[in-house]
């Protein structure tokens, strides 16, 4: 790994690359195997489909491939690699370093476990490695929630799906955008809210997640803008967890921000934990909902319980339309709905 030496220089957000398995799983497809209809998700959570198949390392390799793509440097640049993921292939070993492998990177490559905040607190830990001298590092979110999510179980089957988001995150000599302020927080004594056992399917208390989400994001929404020196007026994007709709409604309404000045995905992506928020953050950049000079707000929450917001001055890819979107193949029966509960 080479390195400069530490820098008060800005982040660059040098190319971004997004990915989702071939298989579309409508709701109504969903109400063949279990009592729910398309109307009925739809109104509860805002998704219409999720996407099902593909492994956590496939969909990050794939959307880190169109990062690098699109940020044009040598990949040899590329000091760290953090994969914010959920669902890991094994236990043990952590994924990143297959995925380093399998892009032909020799450098430190680890995991961040903080679930569906897991972006938000890579790009913290990934600006600080930047601050220190690294030039570039390569974040990731993927996961392939269908490994936890009984999709005969109607309390979470409806909610979640798989995809991977990723980006460049460059050093700035000009510091023409930075990392503001940000705010990382968890509190265990949520844990039993929503969690999955090893060999197990998730367990959720939807209400009570709903009832914590909307707290915390609050919370850090205000502790990252206090930190920045910014008020909710000073925002112009912000780009919240895909968990469902109502929970940013109901947020939005005490915190002030628009659904006009949102990102949002999951209608078409359903859940897909520490995925979403680069999901959706490729798809603002490429229709050019996101440009230089913006401030941009980054918000996460999941179980844990955990919560993050990060606060940038956004400066992000020299040409952002050629933000690329990759459709992984699925191998075998595409119409098939995969992650049926396993054998406990």
């Amino acid at each position: 790994m080479t390195a400069s030496a530490p820098t008060s220089a800005g982040l660059r957000f040098a190319g971004i690359g997004t990915a989702l398995p071939a298989n579309v799983v409508t709701n109504d497809k969903l109400s063949e195997q279990m009592d729910t209809s398309d109307e009925w998700i739809r109104e509860r959570t805002g998704i219409g489909s999720r996407r099902l198949g593909s492994t956590t390392s496939e969909l990050a390799i794939a959307a880190a491939r169109a990062a690098i793509e699109q940020s044009g440097i040598d990949q040899a640049t590329i000091s760290q690699v953090i994969l914010a993921t959920t669902t890991p292939d094994y236990i043990m070993p952590g994924t990143a370093p297959a995925v380093a492998h399998a892009l032909g990177l020799e450098c430190g490559a680890f995991d961040v476990q903080a679930v569906c905040s897991g972006w938000v607190y890579g790009m913290v830990v990934a600006n600080g490695m930047l601050l220190q001298g690294l030039d570039n590092v390569l974040l990731i979110g993927a996961d392939a929630m269908e490994q936890i999510t009984d999709y005969t179980d109607r309390g979470t089957g409806i909610l979640f799906g798989n995809g991977a988001g990723a980006a460049i995150l460059q050093r700035n000599p000009s510091a023409s955008g930075e990392l503001l302020g940000w705010d990382l927080g968890s509190n265990g004594k949520h844990v039993h809210i929503l969690y999955s056992e090893h060999g197990k399917t998730m367990s959720m208390d939807g209400k009570e997640v709903f009832r914590q989400a909307v707290t915390v994001m609050q919370r850090s929404t205000r502790a990252a803008l206090d930190m920045a020196g910014l008020d909710i007026d000073d925002v112009d994007f912000v780009i919240p967890h895909q968990a469902n709709v109502r929970i940013v409604e109901a947020a939005w309404k005490r915190l002030g921000f628009s659904m006009d000045q949102t990102g949002l995905v999951l209608d078409h992506t359903g859940n897909t934990s520490s995925a979403s928020i680069p999901l959706a953050l490729g798809e603002a950049v490429a229709d050019g909902r996101i440009t230089d000079g913006k401030i941009v707000l980054f918000l996460g929450f999941g179980a844990g319980m955990t919560w993050g917001a990060n606060v940038l001055r956004w400066h992000g890819p020299s040409d952002p339309a050629t933000t690329q979107h990759i459709e992984v193949p699925v191998a075998g029966d595409t119409a098939k709905i995969t992650g049926a509960a396993p054998a406990s």
